[in-house]
C-alpha cells in the first residue's frame, strides 16, 4: 500500500514539474532538423495538391476522385468512379474552378480509367513513379475528395505509411481485380477512389481505389489499396486509344507444389504458352522480369499486363532452365468484357438492371397485371445533352470507350512514320535484292498484283485473292510474301483505305527496350500487326495472323539507310514460331512502274 502511495506521489510531483516548465515557457522546441521535415513536407504537399481532382457526375450527385497527369488535361480516376457518369464527368480543382471532361479509355478489370479535361492547356500535373522502388515503411501521402468533403474544391489529405506492397486483392463481384497493389495506412475512405497515392517527391505511385472498412460504417480501419503506377504506366497507351483495355491470362493455372514452388498445374493446348514449350510440372522461375517463389507471386505479375503482350517466360523442368517469350490472351471474351464494362446497349443485351436511385418515384404498375413486365420496370436512364466541347470529343464505335482518340492516336502515328520513316514510294513496285544470311543471293518484287521471292534453288509467287490467308508462301514461314504485301498496302494505302485499322496502344517488342506503338490492320478477314518505335516513327516489326490461334509470321526490321529520302530497312529477320525462318540483307532498293494486275486478281 505505501509503494502505491510512493507511486502516485512521484507521478503528481512529475505532473506538476511539467506543468511548471510549461507555465515558465520552459519546454524544448523542435529540433532545426524535425521543422526542416515538416516545412519539406508541406512543401511536397502544396506542389502536388493542385493537380487533385474531385470528380463528379453530370447530375452531381455522387463523385470521387482524380488527378491530373499532362499539361493538356489527361487524368486517371477510377474506372468505378466514371462509370455512373457515363461519357462526360465535371472536375473541380483546388484552383477553385469546375472544367468538363470527357471519358478517354477504361481498364474495367483493373479499375482505371483516363479522362480529358478542357478549358486549358496548362493544366497543373503530376508525374507517375516508378513503383517498384516502394518499400514498406516509406512515407506517403494520399489526397482527394473522401465523402465528398471538397464542396470547396479542395482536396482532403491524409498520411500514412506504406504497410505493404505487391498485394494481391481478389476480384470484387465478377470484374475489379487488384493484382500488385500498394497497401497503406493512409486514411482512404469513401470518395478518395480514383485519387492519388504520392511518395514524398510529390510523384503519383498509385491510384487509390479500395479499401478495408468497418462494415456498418464503411469507416477507413488502417488498410487501403492503391492500384501501382507501373501497372498503370502497361495500359496508359491503350487507354490513350480510347480502348476498353482487358487484362491477361497465361492460359495456364500456377499452383503450389508440395514444396511450395509455383508449378504449371493446368495448360490450355490452344495456348501460345504450350506452343511455347511449357507444360504441366514446369516450375515457373521467372516472369514478365520478374523473380516468381510463389502461386500468389505469379499472380500478382500477371495482373499488371494487357491482354496481346508478349512477356518473357522462364520455366525450370528437370534441373534445365528455359527461357521463352509468350504472348498473353484476355481474361473475358470480347462479349463479357463489354457487357461487364456496362457499354453493351440494351437492345443488344440485356445487362443486370441498375439500382434505383433514392428520389426515384415508383413506376407506374403494367396495366395488365398478368402479363410478364420488362426485365426493368423503371424508366430509362437519360443522360443530359453533353456539353459541346465534350460532343466534339467523342466518337462512339463498338469495344471503344471513346473511339474520337483512338483516330487521334492512328494519326499521330502514321504522320510520324512519313515524316521520319517512310519506305519507298508506294505507287511504283518495289525491288528489293541482297544476301541471306544463310547463304546465296535473293530478290523480291511487291506490287499490287503480288509478291514475288526468288532464291538460287527455288521461287515462291503469291497473288492476292478471296482466300486470303490460305496460300502461306514460302513454306514454314506463316505467310512472309503476304506480310509484305501488308507492309506495302499499309505505306499506298494509308490508314484509311487499308482495311479496318486501330491504334491497339503500346508494347513491348523483342529485343527492343521500352514500348512500341502498335497499330492493328484488318484485311480480308486476316490480321496484321504494325510496331512503330515512338521517337523516330520507323516501323520496326510486323505480326502476320493467318490463323489467331495459331503462331503469326514475324519480321523484323533493322540497320535502316536512306535513300532519295527515303528510309528502307538493310537486314529483315523472319521468324515463325520458336525458329528463325531466314535473315535477309538487302543491298538494292529501288522501283519502277506496275505491271498490269491479272484478271483474276483482287488487290
Amino acid at each position: 500500500m505505501n509503494t502505491t502511495v510512493h507511486l502516485f506521489a512521484d507521478f503528481v510531483c512529475a505532473l506538476l514539474t511539467a506543468f511548471q516548465a510549461i507555465a515558465a515557457d520552459d519546454v524544448k522546441q523542435p529540433s532545426a532538423a524535425v521543422l526542416e521535415a515538416q516545412s519539406q513536407r508541406i512543401a511536397v504537399i502544396e506542389k502536388a495538391l493542385p493537380a487533385v481532382l474531385a470528380v463528379f457526375p453530370p447530375t452531381g450527385r455522387g463523385g470521387g476522385s482524380g488527378v491530373v497527369i499532362s499539361p493538356d488535361g489527361y487524368a486517371l480516376t477510377n474506372f468505378h468512379v466514371v462509370l455512373p457518369c457515363g461519357k462526360a464527368m465535371k472536375c473541380g480543382m483546388a484552383d477553385g474552378k469546375v472544367y468538363d471532361a470527357v471519358l478517354v479509355g477504361i481498364d474495367p478489370t483493373g479499375d482505371v480509367a483516363l479522362i480529358k479535361l478542357f478549358g486549358r492547356d496548362d493544366f497543373p500535373f503530376v508525374e507517375l513513379a516508378d513503383s517498384d522502388k516502394l518499400c514498406v515503411g516509406d512515407w506517403v501521402f494520399a489526397a482527394g475528395n473522401p465523402f465528398l468533403l471538397a464542396a470547396d474544391l479542395q482536396p482532403t489529405v491524409t498520411f500514412g505509411l506504406v504497410s505493404g506492397v505487391h498485394r494481391y486483392q481478389y476480384p470484387s463481384g465478377t470484374l475489379l481485380e487488384y493484382a500488385d497493389c500498394i497497401q497503406t495506412d493512409a486514411a482512404i475512405n469513401p470518395g478518395n477512389s480514383g485519387g492519388p497515392l504520392f511518395n514524398m517527391s510529390g510523384q503519383v505511385v498509385g491510384i487509390n481505389g479500395r479499401g478495408s472498412f468497418e462494415k456498418r460504417g464503411r469507416v477507413h480501419v488502417g488498410a487501403a489499396y492503391a492500384i501501382s503506377s507501373n501497372q498503370i504506366k502497361n495500359f496508359l497507351g491503350a487507354l490513350r486509344g480510347g480502348r476498353i483495355v482487358d487484362h491477361a491470362t497465361l492460359g495456364a493455372i500456377v499452383a503450389s507444389d508440395e514444396q511450395g514452388r509455383p508449378v504449371i498445374d493446368e495448360i490450355l493446348e490452344d495456348s501460345d504458352a504450350y506452343r511455347r514449350g511449357l507444360r504441366e510440372g514446369d516450375e515457373i522461375v521467372a516472369f514478365g522480369g520478374r523473380p516468381i517463389t510463389s502461386a500468389n507471386g505469379f499472380k500478382n505479375a500477371l495482373g499488371i499486363f494487357p491482354k496481346g503482350w508478349r512477356v518473357p517466360l522462364s520455366f525450370r523442368r528437370d534441373g534445365r532452365r528455359y527461357d521463352i517469350l509468350v504472348r498473353l490472351a484476355g481474361v473475358h471474351g470480347e462479349e463479357e468484357l463489354l457487357e461487364k464494362a456496362g457499354t453493351i446497349k440494351r437492345e443488344e443485351k440485356q445487362p443486370m438492371p441498375l439500382p434505383e436511385p433514392p428520389d426515384q418515384p415508383n413506376p407506374t404498375p403494367p396495366e395488365n397485371p398478368q402479363k410478364k413486365p420488362p426485365f426493368n420496370l423503371r424508366p430509362a436512364r437519360i443522360e443530359p445533352p453533353l456539353p459541346e466541347i465534350v460532343a466534339k470529343h467523342y466518337q462512339e464505335k463498338r469495344g471503344f470507350a471513346n473511339y474520337y482518340f483512338n483516330v487521334q492516336e492512328q494519326r499521330r502515328v502514321w504522320q510520324a512514320w512519313q515524316a521520319q520513316g517512310k519506305p519507298l514510294p508506294a505507287e511504283r513496285a518495289w525491288l528489293l535484292a541482297g544476301e541471306r544470311a544463310e547463304g546465296g543471293p535473293f530478290s523480291l518484287r511487291i506490287d499490287d498484283a503480288g509478291v514475288a521471292l526468288k532464291l538460287t534453288s527455288a521461287e515462291f509467287n503469291w497473288t492476292p485473292g478471296d482466300e486470303f490467308a490460305l496460300n502461306l508462301q514460302p513454306p514454314h514461314s506463316g505467310g512472309l510474301l503476304t506480310a509484305l504485301y501488308l507492309w506495302r498496302r499499309l505505306a499506298k494505302e494509308g490508314l484509311e483505305r487499308f482495311g479496318d485499322v486501330y491504334y491497339f496502344g503500346a508494347a513491348p517488342l523483342a529485343e527492343q527496350p521500352g514500348l512500341m506503338d502498335v497499330l492493328i490492320g484488318s484485311y480480308k478477314g486476316v490480321d496484321c500487326r504494325f510496331y512503330f518505335e515512338p521517337q523516330e516513327g520507323r516501323l520496326l516489326a510486323l505480326e502476320f495472323f493467318a490463323d489467331p490461334e495459331a503462331d503469326p509470321c514475324e519480321v523484323y526490321f533493322s540497320d535502316y539507310r536512306q535513300l532519295d529520302g527515303y528510309w528502307m530497312p538493310a537486314r529483315m529477320e523472319v521468324r515463325y514460331g520458336n525458329d528463325v525462318f531466314a535473315v535477309l540483307n538487302f543491298n538494292t532498293w529501288r522501283t519502277e512502274p506496275e505491271a498490269a494486275p491479272p484478271a483474276n486478281s483482287h488487290p
